[in-house]
Parts: C-alpha cells; sequence; structure tokens
C-alpha cells in the first residue's frame, strides 16, 4: 500500500478529522472549494474545533509533494496524482425535506475532471441506497470518460463522526466499508483498517452500507422521537419525565434516551433521505416519518411551554425577556447546522417576546449568515423574564440561573441539566 496517495473532498466535520488521520501513514491532499476553509487548515487552525491545533500542525506540509502529511488546496491540479479519492461532502434536505444531492453531483464533477484509469472513488456521504452507484458513478463516468468497474472502482464507506465528542474520535468507531467487486471491497477495507484501531466490517455490497448508515440515525430518531411524546404526555400528567426515565432506566435492556431538540446534519435529516427511497418504491414510512413529524415540531411545543408557565406566574408575555442559551444543534460543539434551537427562539419571537441569546460555542458571525439572528459568546448582565436552557453546553451547568431572572421569573430546562424539577421548571 506504500503507492497510495489520498485525495478527501470536503473538509468539513467530517473530512478534515479524517484527513488527519490518513495523513500519519499516507500523502493526503485536502481539497475544499472554500478558500477561507483552505487558508485558515493551511494556517494551521481549525474553526469546527474537531482537529486540535498542535494534532493539525503535526501533519501539516507546505507543498503537496510529500511522503506522508496533509495538505490543502482548491487547485484541480494538486489532487490529480491521487489514486484515492474520498468525498465527505454533506447531503442536506430543502424546505420540503426532499434529499439535496447537489453537493454529491459537484464533487463528483471535481473528481470525475482528474479520475484516471485505476483510480478507487469512496464516498462518506450519508444517502439513500443506491445514490452511490446509480447517482454518482453516472457523474464520474460522464465527466472523466472511463467506463465503471472497468477503468475505475468505487466504494462506500459511511461517516459515523459525532461532532464535538472528544472521545469517540474518528480512529476509534468502528468502520463499515464496501466495493463495487469483491476485490475493490478488500483494498477499500484494507486502507480504512490501516487507521482506524476500532477496526472495519466489510458490507456485502454498497447499497447494504448505505443502508446500513441511514437506518443507525433513523433508530436513533425514533428512539427519540418517542421519549419527546413520553416527555408531552407526563408533562399534562403532571410527572417528571427525567424522573420517570431514570427509574426505567435502572433495568439492564432499557435505552437510555432522553426528551430534546433533534437536528444536526445526520439524525435530522437522514431519515427522510430513506423515507424518499422508500415511497419511490411506492411504500409509505409510518413510523419514520411520524418520528420526524414529532422531532421537528418540538421547537414549537417547548415554546408554548415556556409561554404558559410565563402566564401561570402572571408574567406579561408581550415585550418580555427571555434568554436562550445554546443555539447549536448539540452540546460543547460549535456545529449550527440544521439546529432546532432556532426553532424555539422564532416560536418565541411569534409571542412578541424579546430574546436574547447567548451560546459561548457558536459563531456569531455564522449564525447570524445561516438564520439571521444575533448571539453572544458573553453572558448577558441583564435580567430575565425566562431562561431556556436549549443545549447543555459544560458552561452552563455552573451558571447561577436564578440570579438572571426578574422576580417570579421562569426556568425552562430542555436537555435536564439541571438536577431536579423544582430547578428545572422555576
Amino acid at each position: 500500500m506504500s503507492d497510495i496517495k489520498i485525495a478527501i473532498i470536503g473538509l468539513g466535520y467530517v473530512g478534515l478529522p479524517l484527513a488527519r488521520l490518513f495523513a500519519t501513514k499516507y500523502p493526503v491532499i485536502g481539497f475544499d472549494i472554500n478558500e477561507g476553509r483552505i487558508k485558515e487548515l493551511q494556517a494551521g487552525s481549525d474553526k469546527t474545533l474537531e482537529v486540535s491545533d498542535d494534532v493539525l500542525q503535526a501533519v501539516l506540509q507546505k507543498s503537496p509533494k510529500m511522503e506522508t502529511g496533509f495538505y490543502c488546496s482548491n487547485q484541480l491540479e494538486d489532487i490529480a496524482d491521487c489514486n484515492y479519492y474520498i468525498v465527505t461532502v454533506p447531503t442536506p434536505v430543502d424546505s420540503t425535506n426532499r434529499p439535496i444531492l447537489t453537493p454529491l453531483y459537484k464533487s463528483s464533477e471535481t473528481v470525475g475532471k482528474v479520475l484516471k484509469k485505476g483510480d478507487t472513488v469512496v464516498y462518506e456521504s450519508t444517502v439513500y441506497p443506491g445514490v452511490t452507484e446509480d447517482e454518482c458513478v453516472p457523474v464520474l463516468e460522464k465527466i472523466s470518460g472511463l467506463k465503471f468497474n472497468q477503468d475505475f472502482y468505487v466504494g462506500y464507506s459511511p461517516e459515523r463522526i459525532n461532532p464535538g465528542d472528544k472521545e469517540h474520535t474518528v480512529e476509534k468507531i468502528l468502520k463499515v466499508t464496501s466495493g463495487s467487486t469483491p476485490e475493490v471491497g478488500k483494498k477499500v477495507d484494507e486502507l480504512y483498517k490501516s487507521v482506524i484501531t476500532a477496526g472495519t466490517f466489510l458490507a456485502s455490497s454498497i447499497k447494504v452500507a448505505e443502508a446500513a448508515k441511514v437506518i443507525e440515525n433513523s433508530q436513533r430518531d425514533i428512539n427519540i422521537a418517542f421519549v419527546n411524546e413520553l416527555a408531552k404526555i407526563f408533562n399534562l400528567m403532571d410527572i417528571d419525565t427525567h424522573d420517570v426515565l431514570e427509574a426505567a432506566g435502572t433495568k439492564w435492556n432499557f435505552l437510555p434516551f432522553k426528551p430534546g431538540l433533534v437536528g444536526g446534519h445526520c439524525i435530522g435529516v437522514d431519515p427522510y433521505y430513506l423515507a424518499q427511497k422508500a415511497q419511490e418504491h411506492g411504500y409509505h414510512p409510518e413510523i419514520i416519518l411520524a418520528g420526524r413529524r414529532m422531532n421537528d415540531g418540538m421547537g414549537k411545543y417547548v415554546a408554548s411551554e415556556v409561554v404558559k408557565l410565563m402566564v401561570q406566574k402572571d408574567i406579561k408575555v408581550k415585550n418580555s425577556k427571555i434568554l436562550v442559551l445554546g443555539i447549536t444543534f448539540k452540546e460543547n460543539c460549535p456545529d449550527v447546522r440544521n439546529t432546532k434551537a432556532v426553532d424555539v427562539i422564532t416560536n418565541l419571537q411569534q409571542y412578541h417576546t424579546e430574546v436574547s441569546i447567548y451560546d459561548p460555542w457558536a459563531s456569531p458571525e455564522e449564525v447570524e449568515h445561516e438564520y439571521n439572528l444575533k448571539t453572544s459568546k458573553n453572558l448577558p448582565s441583564d435580567q430575565y423574564d425566562a431562561v431556556v436552557l436549549t443545549v447543555s453546553h459544560k458552561e452552563f451547568e455552573s451558571l447561577d440561573l436564578k440570579s438572571l431572572l426578574t422576580k417570579n421569573g421562569v426556568i425552562y430546562d430542555v436537555k435536564g441539566i439541571l438536577k431536579t424539577r423544582a430547578d428545572r421548571r422555576l
């Protein structure tokens, strides 16, 4: 495997950690169309915080000509002599929750321009079964003029990175692999096995690997939807959901899911990819879509519950001041893609409230660009009629929330950060 040179297409939350890992053993060119991202990484810094500056700088090279290491570029000629191309671009949905494959098409066009006989293209982006061979391969063939499984080959190895998780890093997560022929499958598997300490699992086909990935997140989505529904039921019964889950969790096979806002680039999106493909085959996926409806409606539900508590405490809702703690899609991570905290905020604003947002992790510039919302990395000094904890950042655990409240002010803890029900719903 000494003649391997890898190009990673897309240097976001998935591509960069993978590129850094491969760069410890192989020459790796990281390719991204975002010039600002290239400059940032070549300067030795990662704003996503997935790779620490010292770890990144340890593998960075100043030239694409290297024996091992990592070089970033947005120039096609720098990836022209690679023989493995690994695509790690996002796969979002549109406003009607239909899959957007444009990033995959564009990245396939990019690879097609430099694809040579004997090269292998591996896709990591989460998709519905069939996308790699039915959607991406025709683009590669058209742009390159080469023949699939004769001149070039493809593989699929779904990403399993958990943004912000410093324990389950890419090399510590078992990797599913696959190839367009049995021989290519083995080669792709060996490539990943050479750097993934947790090991690999060679799937029987690309479609199996694609399906395995998309059901991983669909399963989590459905389980979270179930506890979100429980939270609504128990709230009506004046029972603390977190207390119930703690008691039920004493059984060895009870699954430890918690209620909350389900967003992000995976769990909040992937079920729609599977649902879309199922519907194309004439099947309406009732459970998957029911879970999505439940989770997509949680932002509106949280906002209405906050307002109800304010009314119960005789707080005038119109023009009231509310502080939302957290706008990222998950804790201890700067990722704001498809964050459902925004749903809470926009629904609170519909009650004509004045909402302030504090998040020590999120980039205010990115939030304003994506959602047209103002955020602060510093805790405001004002007092508020309500404080809503939407994200369980570690910084929030030590806050004196009561000091942030006006008289009779309300605290609503979406994530169960606070220890008791009395604390969670003051």
